[in-house]
């Protein structure tokens, strides 16, 4: 079963009468090319487990299931199940559970489904849950070795971000964190079916076994995080101000004694100084 090609996914849909979900930010893969080479992305093998969410009609899966020991797809659209169960008869190592991605005890599946084996995750994204899945599967701290996953291009621009530079955010540095993000590579709008009105990249984040900072309150380093670039447009000074009730005066002097202007803002900043700024806080040493 050919699942790039259009008339056989017309047939698929007639016989299991579904329709586009537009709040499901729902784009099928057409482009016969895009899954063999996002499957390899991921590193999968036989030895490891695959969990992919949002399946679609399985053209992924499929990929996945060539080169994966298992692979268990999350799927939340319920229409979507039975026309799977037809797709994927023959992929003996596949799984199909219909439920939430963003509200399934992701920790409790992967150690049922997979066991000892390594696990990846690799998925064609809907924009609109990009950034909540990526930081749910982060925060979380799962036993994953990476994260392959298609998003909208302007998202993978963002998520891989240097620290530092103009286009990082707060994503980027919990990402830089948790990961090593690598741009794979890109797919046009016109490899969907139906067809979005933005490009998209496929990225990897491989996730590290130690952080690169030393953190003793990570919880703190994550709020001086989001509170910095909440108003990007304001300085450091600001925005912590706002935040933390302390004096201007106060965090000027803390900015200074970590080799930062008072002016600084928070896209200029390393990983690294904003690990200074937070232990500092966390210890009250200002």
């Amino acid at each position: 079963m050919e699942l790039t090609n259009i008339k056989t996914i017309e047939k698929l849909f007639e016989k299991y009468g579904f329709s586009f979900k537009k709040s499901l930010g729902q784009n099928f893969l057409i482009n016969p090319s895009v899954c063999p080479r996002m499957a390899a992305a991921s590193g999968a093998d036989k030895d490891c487990g695959v969990l992919e969410i949002g399946p679609g009609i399985g053209v992924l899966t499929k990929e996945l299931s060539a080169v994966a020991g298992k692979v268990v797809s999350v799927e939340l659209d319920s229409r979507l199940i039975p026309l799977l169960l037809e797709s994927l008869a023959d992929c003996d190592n596949v799984k199909i559970i219909n439920s939430d991605i963003l509200k399934t005890d992701v920790s409790s599946l992967i150690k049922q489904e997979f066991g000892e084996r390594p696990v990846k995750v690799c998925a064609n994204l809907p924009y609109y849950i990009t950034s909540p899945v990526i930081m749910g599967l982060l925060e979380q701290k799962l036993p994953i070795d990476s994260i392959t996953v298609m998003v909208q291009k302007e998202a993978a621009q963002r998520i891989c971000a240097s620290p530092g530079t103009r286009e990082c955010g707060a994503v980027s540095l919990a990402v830089s964190y948790y990961c090593e993000p690598k741009r794979e590579f890109s797919v046009k709008r016109g490899s969907f079916m139906p067809a979005p009105n933005v490009d998209s990249e496929v990225i990897t984040l491989k996730l590290r076994k130690t952080p690169p900072v030393n953190l003793s309150d990570e919880k703190m380093f994550f709020k001086v995080v989001r509170s910095a670039f909440s108003m990007r447009r304001k300085t450091l000074v600001n925005c912590l101000s706002k935040d933390f009730g302390l004096s201007k005066e106060t965090l000027t002097a803390l900015l200074e004694s970590v080799s930062l202007k008072p002016t600084a803002r928070a896209e200029e900043l390393s990983l690294e100084k904003f690990a200074e700024i937070s232990e500092m806080i966390a210890k009250k040493e200002y």
